[in-house]
């Protein structure tokens, strides 16, 4: 099971993303669970992680999540802003899953 969050401002935009990669992993055959939520939600989630996405919105706080999470082995990353635009859920689900390794 590949565990993936994806966090924006709100939390809103990401919902729709997060459905369009459900169902890209779905294709796939691949057990992932995804979910979105807003960054500050984020800091209360107590399941387990293991690629975080920003949302490009939020992009400026990379380096303080970074600095926060990857100490805890979570990988962090900012949706690429074309993607996270056309609501491509196969590339960031490829993009989560090679920072997976």
């Amino acid at each position: 099971m590949k565990y993936i969050t994806l966090v924006c401002a709100a939390g809103m935009s990401t919902s729709i993303l997060m459905g369009k990669m459900q169902e890209s992993a779905k294709k796939k055959g691949i057990e992932a669970k995804i979910i979105a939520m807003s960054e500050s939600k984020f800091e209360e989630y107590e399941e387990p992680t293991e690629v975080l996405l920003l949302g490009p919105q939020i992009s400026y706080l990379e380096d303080d999540i970074r600095e926060k999470y990857e100490p805890k082995g979570i990988k962090v990353a900012v949706i690429d802003m074309m993607d996270y635009g056309t609501l491509n859920g196969e590339n960031v689900l490829n993009d989560a899953l090679k920072l997976l390794g």
